[in-house]
C-alpha cells in the first residue's frame, strides 16, 4: 500500500487542509453518532418473539445503511486525520463509502421513506444516516477531496463488497427468512422480483462509480495544497 504523500503546503494550503480537517470530522461525527444512536434504540426495544439479542444485533449490522454510515464515518475520521491520505485499498474503501451512501440516501429517499412511522429520536438518526449524511459526504467530496483517487482499477474493486454483501443477504434469508428491506423480501415478493429489484440497484451503484470517476479525472485536485 502506498502511503500519503508529504506535502508542505503555503499558507492557502493549509486553510485548505484546515476546511478538509473539519468537513470530515462533521461527516464522521454525525455518521457515527447516528449508527450508535440507533443501535441504542433497537437494543432498547429489544428483540422480536422468538429472536435473540444477538440475532437483533447480527440483524442490526446487515442493514445496508448501517454498513454504508459505518464506512463513511470511519473513513471520514481517517481523512480528519490526513486530509490527503492514500493507498489503493484506502482509495477502494473510501469510494465504496461515497458510493454506498449515496445509495443509501436515493434508494431510502425514493423507495423507503415513509414506511415506518418514526420516533422523535427515530427522525434525528434518519436525518443523520439517510438525508443529511449522505448529502454532506458526497458535497464534502466534491468540496474537499481528497481527489485525484479514483481510477478504473479502483471502480472494479469497489464493486466486491457490494456484491459480497447481496450474497450474504440472500443466503442467510434462505434459512432464516430475513430480509433487511422489502424490496429483497423473497418471501414477500419472490425471487425473480428481489433479484431484479436488487439488480436495478446494483447497476445504480455502477452508474455512480462510473460518474465519480469521470468528475475525479476531469476536476481540479483536492484539498488544495498551493
Amino acid at each position: 500500500m502506498s502511503t500519503a504523500r508529504v506535502v508542505s503546503p503555503s499558507s492557502t494550503g493549509w486553510r485548505g487542509l484546515t476546511a478538509a480537517r473539519w468537513w470530515h470530522g462533521v461527516v464522521a461525527a454525525m455518521t457515527l453518532t447516528g449508527v450508535v444512536w440507533e443501535l441504542f434504540a433497537t437494543l432498547g426495544r429489544g428483540p422480536e418473539a422468538g429472536d435473540s439479542t444477538a440475532t437483533l444485533v447480527v440483524h442490526f449490522f446487515s442493514y445496508f445503511t448501517i454498513l454504508s454510515n459505518i464506512l463513511v464515518g470511519v473513513t471520514s475520521a481517517m481523512l480528519l486525520v490526513n486530509p490527503v491520505r492514500d493507498g489503493r485499498v484506502f482509495r477502494v474503501a473510501r469510494l465504496d463509502a461515497l458510493l454506498c451512501i449515496a445509495v443509501t440516501g436515493i434508494v431510502y429517499n425514493t423507495v423507503l421513506a415513509g414506511l415506518q412511522e418514526l420516533s422523535v429520536a427515530g427522525l434525528f438518526t434518519n436525518l443523520f444516516m439517510h438525508q443529511a449524511g449522505p448529502l454532506l459526504a458526497v458535497v464534502g467530496w466534491l468540496v474537499v477531496g481528497p481527489r485525484p483517487r479514483v481510477g478504473s482499477a479502483t471502480i472494479w474493486w469497489s464493486v466486491v463488497a457490494p456484491l459480497a454483501w447481496i450474497v450474504y443477504i440472500f443466503v442467510q434469508g434462505a434459512f432464516t427468512r430475513w430480509y433487511p428491506y422489502p424490496f429483497m423480501d423473497v418471501t414477500a415478493i419472490g425471487y425473480p422480483q428481489a433479484v431484479l429489484n436488487t439488480g436495478i440497484v446494483a447497476v445504480v451503484f455502477l452508474g455512480l462509480a462510473a460518474l465519480l470517476g469521470l468528475v475525479d479525472r476531469r476536476m481540479k485536485p483536492a484539498p488544495a495544497l498551493d
